[in-house]
């Protein structure tokens, strides 16, 4: 091995669920590719789990919040992966242009980090961002087949793309068919902010969150059987940055099996899900009691009863054995939480239930869907991905966030990725290798031609 003089340095700060894979894929391309990697993390000591005594890496105690630490330990490295949550990245981020540092994340652009697009360039810095699974792997698959419709002479007419974190079959082994797979708190909150939005046939639609549930629509991935689709919060984010500006039908959407989005959609009711109020005295309450405080009084009905009655659940409903499955009308188990919304109520409430145990598998599920005009003609390109985890620490989750994250880090260090700026992965000079090399850890796509449908057949 090289001096440590000659090694170049990779800080990857924040060593989560989704890091896994990215610390496996650097350390194993560490030797060839001279590479040091630093990680640093409020928990020393579940990063020191990841890189299992390599001499290529080292740990270190980083507080982010601590700015003298946080600009010693960016100012020590080559380029920097930011794995922290997204509010976080800022401040990470605007030492990366004082000091000069590549930097690379898997969350989605806000507008601070946009702001620093200009200094980017002027620094010559690559910062990419939505470098993970979604974002990100769906960037990058969406735009290679795009550009190669384009290539051939095409229009794009429509374009759906539907991602879900799942489990997998051989570990779906409860009635919501369902485990997190990653942050929980965003799976509660999910929808929220304002109402979906997306074109279908040239037209507007929206869909108020207190609806959003229950306006699902249906597809099948060859071999995995029936899925459901909910709307994204906003589906026209990407519709110039895709170039697709005259596109008649545009929507993208998160995958669950069938039958999720309609028990969902009781909490949302209820407000379970509502994160802008405090419950009074929730550390005392039983999950009973959190269920009761959105029920009318009544001094002879049952908890059960007044659901039951409010909800309009017959007794012979599916969904009623999933509220039960949940546990959530135990009067035993108790909150334990100070001051809690709603939402991070439930979210302690599903935990108990849908946190993957040491040998689940989980399952990322992900669908394009491409109409296209081409000599007078329309035709239709469905495409889709499935990639199954090891456990709970090498999850499906971990891989598809962590690789390209990784192998993009590798590329712009070694000048494959030269274009400056913040900037997310659909431009040709990302995505070729970066989906090339993803094949070789058996994240693809297949893909199949089919006759045009839109969702209005008889127009064809």
């Amino acid at each position: 091995m090289q001096p440590n003089f000659f090694m170049r340095h990779i800080l990857i700060i924040g060593a989560g669920k989704s890091s896994s894979y990215l610390i496996k894929y650097l350390l194993d391309h560490s030797q060839n590719e001279q590479l040091q990697i630093i990680i640093g993390d409020i928990n020393p000591e579940q990063a020191s789990k990841l890189i299992h005594n390599h001499p290529n890496a080292s740990v270190k105690k980083l507080d982010v919040f601590n700015a003298e630490d946080r600009a010693l330990a960016i100012e020590m490295a080559d380029i920097v992966i930011s794995m922290l949550p997204a509010h976080m990245h800022i401040e990470v981020a605007k030492d990366c242009v004082r000091l000069k540092k590549h930097m690379v994340t898997a969350s989605y652009i806000s507008d601070a980090m946009k702001d620093l697009h200009d200094e980017a360039v002027d620094n010559n810095l690559v910062f990419m961002n939505e470098i993970g699974v979604d974002p990100g792997i769906d960037h990058m698959s969406a735009m290679q087949v795009i550009d190669r419709i384009r290539d051939n002479g095409g229009k794009m007419i429509l374009f759906e793309s539907f991602t879900g974190g799942l489990v997998a079959p051989e570990s779906d082994n409860n009635l919501w068919n369902y485990k997190f797979t990653w942050n929980p708190r965003n799976v509660v909150l999910a929808g929220q902010g304002g109402a979906a939005k997306f074109l279908q046939e040239g037209k507007f639609k929206y869909i108020p969150y207190h609806r959003l549930f229950r306006r699902t629509e249906f597809l099948e991935i060859e071999n995995y059987g029936r899925f459901e689709v909910y709307a994204n919060r906003d589906s026209l984010k990407y519709q110039s940055a895709y170039g697709l500006d005259n596109i008649k039908t545009l929507y993208r959407g998160t995958m669950r099996r069938v039958g999720f989005s309609k028990a969902w959609n009781l909490f949302v009711l209820l407000g379970m899900t509502d994160d802008s109020y405090i419950i009074e005295d929730s550390e005392n309450m039983s999950y009973r009691d959190f269920v009761n405080a959105f029920l009318p009084y009544s001094h002879t009905d049952s908890v059960e009863l007044k659901f039951r009655h409010n909800l309009k659940i017959d007794q012979d409903d599916i969904i009623w054995d999933k509220l039960e499955e949940l546990d959530i009308f135990s009067s035993t188990k108790m909150v334990h939480l100070k001051r809690a919304t709603p939402a991070q109520i439930l979210q302690k409430i599903l935990m108990d239930s849908w946190t993957l145990s040491p040998i689940d598998k989980d399952m990322i599920v992900m669908y394009h869907k491409f109409g296209y005009e081409k000599d007078g003609k329309k035709h239709q390109i469905d495409a889709s991905m499935v990639v199954i985890g090891e456990n709970q620490t090498y999850t499906a989750m971990a891989k598809t966030v962590g690789l390209p994250v990784a192998i993009a880090t590798l590329a712009i260090l070694n000048e494959k990725i030269t274009t400056p700026g913040v900037q997310m992965p659909i431009a040709r000079e990302v995505y070729t290798p970066i989906l090339s090399e993803l094949k070789n850890h058996d994240i693809q796509f297949t893909e199949k031609d089919l006759p045009y449908l839109g969702y209005n057949p008889l127009n064809n």
